[in-house]
């Protein structure tokens, strides 16, 4: 039988018959065994760093000029990409460019046999080229500086949670910035100047048509997920215009007064506030459990704030359970030993009640005094309180909304530190707001309110995102089903059996007695206490302790116990009627379970006779979709999407949104921000997009990406290219991910780079023929009409100006190939002239 497996002696002699050392940095005297470490002579090569550095140098010619210098010298040179698509995209560059011989090698033997003149291309993962021998090898990130297909970053910028969960459906709302609201009815291949061209297709009052080119999808965005009962815009008609006129005044008005906001703090003198150097490091030590990146660079981000000298109003964002606590009370403990008080406001007097035990534990033995209102407190110990927190005897207070009340005062308040903002009404936030502009105001939240999340993403309030869950942590469970007695029976059982606890959750207090006696005879073994908010405070405070303490296995309440409990034992729980709870109530609820090692079961049960409206519907199937850990943020974004953001300053709920969409009032919404900040210059005017138009096939073809959701979201990540940089990245992606680009592919990307520099020119629109082209520009104006005009009478043969305005240019562009080349140096040309 033949052996699988070489001796130890085969495979020596293996090694010593092959030729060639081993490339190692290490000095060629070390010899370990037999086999010598050689020096294969390869040094550095030159990088193209120094022509990167210039102005207006070309990048792509230097290249070309330097090859050609070492081919000139009888030298091979050898071009490595990182990836596949990476090295195609760098040979087609650097073929435009005038490196039209190339040849793609698999072996460094093949390098020696090269034909005279001929570049070859390998895919190395290298970072820096070398020469060695007569060869000389340049890496992509030596031409460019940097990979062109870089990893994704892991590190996601708020603003693109909105795209990400923006794909489209067949069906959905779409709103078009010139036309307005109409619906998306799928893509169609049109045949545009005898070559087929991907348009959406999107359907007006009156059954009308409108056709988008794939190219110009950033002129698109979607209205919404509540699109019923929203009627449609003519084609053509005034009304969207004037409506978005009036919004778009609107919306700068509110960015005034936000940005008047957000002045008055930067320009009002807060209080600077620094860590005790040894005091806080043993404060932190304190924390039982190992920090995560997030962690650390929210309490960066807060620290930095306080001793900046300046108010501070920030949001941290982390999901339920992921140690937004432990940042809180590191500041507090900074303002405290700064020799301010600090006020703790939270939504429910449970969660007051458990800040209370949680910031008493940590500050044992220090010389803070720490005081709770709420109405388990005794009308005694809250006349205390209040003298003390006015007198300046107690550090740090803890309660309710009363807080915000006029009746109590302070008398050094230096930190605000506000838990689960969303649950507080408007008059709350009004006082808060004042507040804002004068002491620190940290916000903690695990799914901000639209509204909050939404002055985080127009830049207004500074965020930090905690995305990483603590170690060990395991996610939650989620089912949602008709209810079944014996499903629950089982899933309170088997918490039981592993020596857990169990949440019943219902929405009203009238259903509590009714629930009691269906589990009475459900799971007589149980031993379960009632808890809701309309309990004598004594009641409620002796049933929530024997439960912390496990006196009884279930605990059926109301929603009270929505807001930030932290009972490690309890890990199962049911919602009754889930269909009754808003989507962010369903998400604090279910954060209450699943915080130690323990996996957490959540049942969502839904009456089984019912058919649910489609909102409820959709809250419950984002529910269960949104089972990973650290889903608070893209929750908020859903509910942004499901509600609408509301007015950022007031209570227009949800207003504005429902006549223009949310993504579309995001937009606007960040470019009033920016120009109230005088940043108009960088704000692109919206509403027009350039149309081009050179008679080829330009699409994804579906045989390159079958999949349609796929080829959807690439078209619209396409739109949103912005320089070549980006293109040729996105190619490059293309290329790894399914294989050599079509050339109905290499033409949309080229248009969406002709595109880019029509804006830069202000060019509306091109159509070129097999004789020249026409150019309109926006709105009949040029940037520097004089340099245009010297341009067209030093090339009186090539341009004529028609007495519409429109630029003629008489070329002779017999392919199509010919007509984007010419189109495209055209365009550069004029975005010179422009600029």
């Amino acid at each position: 039988m033949d052996r699988l497996y070489l001796t130890e002696a085969e495979w020596q002699g293996h090694l010593r018959g092959r030729s060639g050392g081993t490339f190692s940095p290490f000095a060629a005297s070390e010899i370990q065994g037999e086999e010598q470490t050689l020096d294969a002579g390869g040094r550095r090569a030159r990088d193209f760093a120094e022509i990167r550095t210039q102005p207006g140098a070309n990048l792509f010619e230097a290249v070309r000029d330097r090859i050609g210098a070492e081919q000139g010298q009888g030298r091979q040179v050898l071009v490595a990409g990182y990836s596949a698509g990476s090295l195609d995209r760098l040979a087609h560059l650097l073929a435009e460019h005038g490196l039209a011989r190339q040849q793609r090698i698999g072996a460094w033997a093949e390098l020696e046999t090269l034909p005279k003149g001929a570049v070859a291309l390998a895919v190395l993962p290298l970072e820096h080229g070398f020469e060695h021998g007569s060869a000389i090898v340049h890496s992509e990130q030596d031409i460019l500086g940097e990979r062109l297909a870089r990893p994704q970053r892991k590190k996601r910028r708020a603003d693109r949670f909105l795209a990400e969960l923006s794909t489209l459906s067949e069906g959905d709302l779409v709103v078009h910035v010139e036309h307005g609201i109409g619906r998306y009815d799928g893509l169609a291949t049109l045949d545009v100047g005898g070559a087929p061209h991907d348009c959406l297709r999107l359907i007006y009052e009156g059954n009308d048509k409108l056709f988008v080119p794939v190219e110009n999808l950033d002129v698109l965005t979607r209205f919404g997920s509540e699109d019923v009962g929203v009627p449609l815009d003519r084609l053509g008609g005034t009304g969207w215009q004037a409506r978005r006129a009036r919004i778009k005044q609107r919306i700068r008005q509110i960015a005034q007064e936000l940005i008047k906001l957000a002045a008055e703090r930067q320009l009002k003198p807060g209080i600077a506030m620094e860590p005790p150097a040894g005091a806080f490091d043993e404060f932190c030590a304190r924390f039982p459990y190992p920090e995560t990146d997030d962690q650390l660079r929210a309490i960066a981000d807060v620290l930095e704030d306080m001793a900046s000298g300046r108010p501070m109003d920030r949001l941290i964002c982390g999901d339920v359970g992921f140690g937004k606590t432990e940042v809180a009370l590191r500041a507090a403990f900074v303002a405290v030993m700064s020799g301010h008080q600090v006020a703790v406001v939270t939504p429910t007097t449970l969660l007051a009640r458990q800040h209370f035990r949680t910031f008493s534990e940590r500050f044992k033995g220090l010389p803070v005094r720490i005081g709770v209102l709420s109405r388990l407190v005794s009308a005694r110990e809250t006349a205390e309180t209040k003298k003390g927190a006015a007198d300046g005897k107690i550090d740090i207070v803890i309660g309710t909304h009363a807080l915000l009340g006029k009746s109590i005062s302070f008398a050094n308040l230096g930190l605000m530190i506000v838990d689960e903002e969303q649950h507080f009404g408007v008059k709350q936030k009004e006082r808060l707001k004042q507040l804002r502009a004068e002491v620190h105001v940290l916000t903690l939240t695990a799914t901000p309110i639209p509204r909050t999340l939404q002055m985080a993403l127009s830049g207004v309030r500074e965020m930090s995102l905690i995305a990483t869950p603590p170690v060990d942590r395991l996610a939650v469970r989620t089912f949602v089903l008709p209810y079944d007695p014996l499903v629950i029976r089982e899933a309170i059982m088997r918490e039981h059996y592993r020596g857990g606890q169990t949440f019943y959750v219902c929405p009203r207090i009238e259903d509590l007695p009714k629930l009691a006696d269906r589990l009475r005879d459900l799971v007589p073994e149980i031993k379960f206490v009632i808890a809701h908010g309309q309990m004598a405070a004594t009641q409620l405070e002796e049933a929530m302790t024997a439960f912390y303490e496990g006196r009884f296995n279930l605990l059926l309440s109301t929603n009270i116990i929505e807001s930030g409990l932290d009972i490690p034992t309890a890990n199962t729980m049911v919602i009754h009627r889930a269909d009754m709870f808003g989507l962010a109530q369903l998400y604090q609820l279910r954060g209450r379970i699943g915080r130690s090692k323990l996996r957490g079961y959540a049942y969502l049960s839904l009456p089984a006779d019912r058919v649910l409206n489609p909102v409820a519907q959709r809250r419950l199937e984002v529910m269960q979709s949104l089972d990973t850990l650290g889903a608070g943020f893209t929750l908020a974004s859903h509910d942004l999407d499901i509600r609408g953001a509301g007015n950022l300053l007031g209570d227009e709920q949800s207003g504005h949104i429902k006549e223009v969409g949310v993504e579309l009032y995001q937009q606007m919404l960040e470019d009033a921000v920016a120009e109230a900040r005088g940043a108009a210059a960088a704000v692109p005017e919206e509403g027009w997009t350039p149309q081009i138009a050179v008679g080829m096939p330009v699409l994804i073809p579906e045989s390159y990406v079958p999949d349609l959701p796929v080829r959807l979201a690439l078209y619209r990540r396409i739109a949103a290219l912005v320089d070549r940089a980006e293109i040729d990245g996105f190619a490059a992606e293309l290329i790894d991910r399914f294989g050599p680009l079509p050339p109905e592919v290499e033409n949309l990307l080229r248009i969406v780079a002709i595109k880019r520099l029509c804006r830069e020119a202000g060019v509306e629109k091109v159509e070129a023929g097999p004789k020249g082209a026409v150019v309109s520009f926006h709105k009949n104006s040029f940037a520097k009409p004089e340099q245009l005009i010297a341009f067209i009478g030093r090339e009186r043969k090539r341009f004529s100006v028609r007495p519409d305005q429109k630029l003629v240019v008489h070329s002779a562009w017999e392919t199509p190939e010919a007509r984007v080349e010419g189109v495209h140096r055209l365009m550069q040309e004029l975005a010179k002239l422009a600029a």
